[in-house]
């Protein structure tokens, strides 16, 4: 049961605006920390598994650095404990500068660093893959254009302009992540209302996301966010299918409760 590994997949949806080119006014953060309950859904169950915690600062240097933590509560500790946490530090115009993915699952433990690089329009990527009692793997990606992590795409989305997308339209790009390079697909929904898990309610930008690995294969299943329409542009909610059942992510709760 990886319900807090699929949040963390989740911010790996996020696609660049760059690719897009239909971008508002840039939006800047000095600080910012939003909250996060996972809930699992199967049915008439719904259990609250997890917590976790998006957080961005500026830097005295104008750069930005952004953490995603996510963690199990004590009862799906038993069964499955989770304690993840991914962190980027940014340019300014929130291409990634190094990525770092700390995994930390039951009895599983692994660090993949990407340090990006930008020359002759393209992206490289200089993975290292750290494991137990294991040697380092160096790992080198590259991507036409620009290419993203799973966190640095997050906060290039709140940048669109979404009242300039026609509904149905699908855009792609490319993410980093350890030694793996996918295609990230994704299709704006249009607005919808929305329900939050305190019973608040929300019009929100939906945006559907899909991975493929290789061109082709696909490598998890179809993703889904709501982001509110006001300026901030706030992730209110995701959606991700698992085996049995979905998980739910809704903005709220404190990363220990």
């Amino acid at each position: 049961m990886k319900m807090t590994h699929k949040f963390m997949t989740l911010a790996a949806t996020i696609v660049a605006a760059w690719l897009l080119t239909i971008s508002a006014q840039a939006r800047s953060y000095t600080k910012e920390t939003l909250n996060y309950q996972i809930v699992y859904h199967w049915g008439v169950i719904w259990k609250h598994a997890g917590n976790a915690q998006l957080s961005v600062h500026r830097t005295a240097a104008g750069n930005y650095n952004a953490q995603l933590v996510a963690r199990t509560r004590s009862w799906a500790d038993k069964i499955y404990k989770v304690r993840d946490t991914l962190k980027v530090s940014m340019n300014p115009d929130f291409t990634p500068i190094k990525y770092d993915k700390i995994t930390h699952e039951k009895s599983y433990f692994a660090h993949d660093v990407v340090k990006f690089s930008y020359a002759d329009g393209k992206t490289t990527g200089r993975c290292s893959r750290f494991r137990k009692d294991k040697p380092t793997v160096n790992i080198t990606l590259q991507s036409p254009g620009k290419a993203y992590d799973m966190l640095s795409v997050f906060y290039m989305l709140r940048n669109l302009d979404f009242e300039r997308i026609p509904i149905g339209k699908t855009y792609t790009t490319t993410v980093f992540s350890g030694k793996t390079k996918e295609t990230l697909t994704i299709t704006y929904k249009g607005v919808q209302d929305i329900k939050l898990r305190d019973g608040s309610k929300h019009n929100a930008f939906h945006v559907q996301f899909s991975f493929t690995q290789d061109g082709r294969k696909k490598s998890s299943d179809d993703l889904d966010t709501w982001l509110s329409t006001g300026e901030a542009r706030v992730p209110l909610m995701f959606v991700g299918k698992l085996p049995i059942g979905e998980v739910r992510c809704y903005l709220g709760g404190k990363l220990n409760d």
